[in-house]
C-alpha cells in the first residue's frame, strides 16, 4: 500500500465518531496534527489550512486490534510477511495486530521480539509480538519469560501447540503473574485428536474422515482453568470452539477465576457441514464444529463469557493447500475479513449488537492484554478505523493484501467498508 502518508495536519469531519469505550456517538469533527487528537468538536473547517477529508456516512471508531494473527515472518515470507499482514490488517480496518510466536525459529528469544519490533517500527499497524511459553515450542521448559517482556512481548503462548505437562502450565503461570501478562493456550489433548482432520460427529462420519471430538479442547479448558484457580495467574482461552468449553469459562468467571477467552469469526458463522466438497481452505483447528455449538458461542459472546472477538489469521501457500484433504495445513485467512464478517454475519443477522461488536474487537482484547484504550481526547494519539457500517463489498480472492489465498469466502457479500485508518502519526484512505 503506497497511499500510507504522515498525519501532519488533517481533519476529519462530517462523520459520527463512536466511542467503543461506552457506545457513545455523537456528530463531530476531528482535527489532528502530527499524529495526535489536537481538537474535537463542531466548525473545526474555519481557518485549518491542512488536509480535509470528508467522512460523511462513516462511523469513526477507536482502531480495531486482532489480538491473534500469524505473520509467517521470519522463516515463511512466501506465506506472510509483516508487510503484507499490515497491509491486509489496514484494508481490514486493523491498527493492531499480536503476532504469534510459531515461526522459523519461534519467538522465544529476546533477539526475535526485537526482530520483529523492528521490523515493523515503519509501519502503520502496531505489531505486537507474543513470545512463546516454552523454549522452541516444546512443551519442556519455559522460556525466559521476564527478559521477553522487556523485549517487549505482551503475552506468552505456543499456539498451535498445547502445553500438555501440567506442571510446566503451572510454571508458566506463576511466572507470567509476576509481568501481569496472559499466557495464551491453544487448548487441545494431543492424543485425543491425533490424526484428526475435522470436528467429530455425525459429518465426519458421513465424509470419511478422522474426527477431533469436542472433548478434546474441553479437558484442557478445565485442566488450564483449574491450575489458574490453584496458582493464580491469567489464562487466556484462544479460538474457543466447543460449547463445553464455553461452559466451564462461564463457571470459572462466576468462581473468580482469571480466565478469558477469544472466538473466531469462522467459528461464529460456519459449521462443519461446509466441509460437504472437501474444501481445504475451510480445515483449521480447532476445526468447524456443530450447530449446537456455533449456536453456544453466540450466547457466550452475548453474555459475556466470550471476551474478544480475533480472527487466528493463518496463511498458507497454494501448493500447500492445493492437495487432498488430509494433506493440507490447518489455517484461513481473516484479519481482512474479521470486520466485514462480524458486522454483516452478527450484527445485521441481529445477534450482537454494533457496539458490543466493537467493543469485543476493540476494548476488551487491549483489556485482556494489559494495553493502553485509544481514546477519543484532545492531546491522545490518534488510533482511529473509519468504515461505513452498512455498505457493502464483495470478497474477491484476487483483491486481498495477505500473501496467500487461504479463505473459503470468494463472492461473499459483506457489510463495513473500510475508508482508512489511522496510527502512529500515519494515515491511510482508500476512496475518500
Amino acid at each position: 500500500m503506497n497511499d500510507i502518508k504522515k498525519a501532519k495536519a488533517l481533519l476529519l469531519h462530517g462523520g459520527e465518531v463512536c466511542d467503543a469505550a461506552d457506545g457513545n456517538r455523537q456528530k463531530i469533527d476531528l482535527l489532528i496534527a502530527h499524529g495526535r487528537i489536537e481538537k474535537i468538536g463542531t466548525g473545526l473547517e474555519e481557518g485549518f489550512h491542512g488536509e480535509k477529508i470528508d467522512v460523511s456516512g462513516c462511523l469513526v471508531t477507536q482502531g480495531v486490534i486482532d489480538m491473534h494473527v500469524h505473520l509467517r515472518e521470519p522463516g515463511r515470507e512466501d506465506e506472510e510477511t509483516i508487510e503484507s499482514g499490515c497491509a491486509a490488517a489496514m484494508a481490514g480496518g486493523v491498527t493492531a495486530v499480536c503476532a504469534m510466536p510459531n515461526t522459523t525459529p519461534p519467538c522465544d528469544s529476546q533477539e526475535v521480539v526485537r526482530f520483529l519490533k523492528k521490523r515493523a517500527e515503519e509501519q502503520l499497524v502496531e505489531v505486537l509480538p507474543v513470545a512463546c511459553i516454552t523454549k522452541k515450542r516444546e512443551g519442556k521448559e519455559i522460556t525466559e519469560m521476564a527478559e521477553l517482556v522487556k523485549a517487549g512481548a505482551v503475552a506468552f503462548s505456543d499456539d498451535g501447540s498445547p502445553v500438555v505437562n501440567a506442571a510446566v502450565m503451572r510454571a508458566a503461570l506463576e511466572y507470567s503473574s509476576m509481568f501481569e501478562v496472559p499466557v495464551i493456550e491453544h487448548c487441545e489433548d494431543p492424543h485425543l485428536v491425533a490424526g484428526g482432520q475435522m470436528h467429530e460427529g455425525w459429518m465426519s462420519t458421513r465424509l470419511g474422515l478422522p474426527g477431533m471430538p469436542d472433548i478434546a479442547e474441553a479437558v484442557m479448558v478445565a485442566r488450564n482453568i483449574a491450575l489458574a484457580e490453584y496458582c493464580g495467574g491469567h489464562i487466556h482461552i484462544a479460538h474457543v470452539s466447543t460449547a463445553k468449553s464455553v461452559e466451564y469459562v462461564r463457571r470459572a468467571k462466576e468462581n473468580g477465576v482469571k480466565v478469558t477467552c477469544e472466538v473466531t469469526p469462522h467459528h461464529l458463522t460456519l459449521t462443519d457441514e461446509a466441509l460437504i466438497r472437501y474444501d481445504t481452505n475451510l480445515k483449521m483447528n480447532p476445526p468447524l464444529r456443530s450447530h449446537e455449538d456455533v449456536e453456544a458461542l453466540l450466547v457466550g459472546l452475548r453474555d459475556g463469557t466470550i471476551d474478544v472477538i480475533a480472527s487466528d489469521h493463518a496463511p498458507h501457500s497454494l501448493e500447500e493447500k492445493d492437495v487432498e484433504f488430509a494433506a493440507a495445513p490447518f489455517g484461513i485467512l481473516g484479519v481482512e475479513t474479521m470486520l466485514g464478517i462480524v458486522l454483516s454475519r452478527l450484527v445485521q443477522a441481529g445477534e450482537l449488537r454494533l457496539e458490543e461488536a466493537l467493543r469485543k474487537m476493540i476494548i476488551a482484547p487491549r483489556q485482556v492484554l494489559g494495553l493502553p484504550l485509544p481514546r477519543f481526547q484532545e492531546g491522545e494519539p490518534a488510533n482511529v478505523t473509519i468504515f461505513r457500517p452498512e455498505e457493502s463489498w464483495t470478497v474477491r480472492k484476487e483483491t486481498l493484501h495477505s500473501r496467500s489465498r487461504n479463505m473459503p469466502y470468494e463472492g461473499w457479500e459483506l457489510s463495513g467498508r473500510v475508508y482508512g485508518v489511522l496510527n502512529r502519526g500515519y494515515v491511510w484512505t482508500a476512496g475518500l
